[in-house]
């Protein structure tokens, strides 16, 4: 447990800035801590270990560079006392792939002194900070991985004795098929023209 009380105290509304240059609500931050107390000093690293629980939120893996848009600074002004301060962060071209950085306060700040303060137990501190161990990962036989194509597997595939193989019979219903497509070919059929009588009777021969 630790216990601390705010000195100098500025909101966000004490700053002038860009409002473009606004943190965006759900951004990863960056956490940074200047002084040898937080490495030194009993309180100031048990307070360390609290602000990064309440600033850090979720753990990523990968960080977009565009999504880093925040620094929370903490400076140890002496062993009872931590100066916070909130940065807006500015990316520059800097000629490499990495862009150059700027700092520009945006608030609020404070400054933070140590008052009461409690340590855990070794034991109960063990407990706290333990996490769940990552299961080994089964080995998958004939699957590699690549850069381009991700996921790559191999399968073999037994000889098929085709000798073997049991053929259907399947003439009779080839042959039905074949009588219907007939039938259907006879019904589309247009109906025959009949034959042109012709009007004109031959003369009956009269003797």
């Amino acid at each position: 447990m630790v216990e601390v009380g705010i000195e100098n105290f500025k909101s966000m509304h004490s700053f002038a800035y860009d409002k473009k240059l606004a943190p965006r609500v759900g951004s990863k931050p960056f956490i940074t801590f200047i002084g040898e107390g937080f490495e030194n000093v009993e309180e100031l690293k048990h307070l360390k270990e609290v602000l990064l629980d309440l600033f850090r939120g979720e753990v990523v893996e990968n960080l977009n560079l565009s999504g880093l848009d925040r620094v929370y600074v903490c400076t140890a002004i002496s062993p009872n006392k931590v100066f916070l301060t909130h940065c807006a962060l500015r990316l520059k071209k800097s000629g490499s792939v990495v862009p150059r950085m700027e700092l520009v306060e945006v608030g609020p700040s404070m400054d933070m002194v140590i008052r009461r303060h409690r340590l855990p137990t070794d034991g109960l501190r063990k407990e706290a900070m333990k996490t769940a161990k990552d299961k080994a990962k089964k080995k998958e036989k004939n699957v590699s991985k690549d850069i381009i194509q991700g996921k790559v597997g191999r399968i073999y595939i037994p000889d098929q004795k085709v000798g073997d193989m049991a053929i259907v019979d399947k003439s009779k219903g080839v042959k039905r098929e074949r009588r219907e497509a007939k039938m259907k070919n006879r019904d589309d059929a247009p109906a025959s023209k009949k034959p042109k009588e012709d009007s004109e009777k031959p003369e009956e021969n009269l003797e």
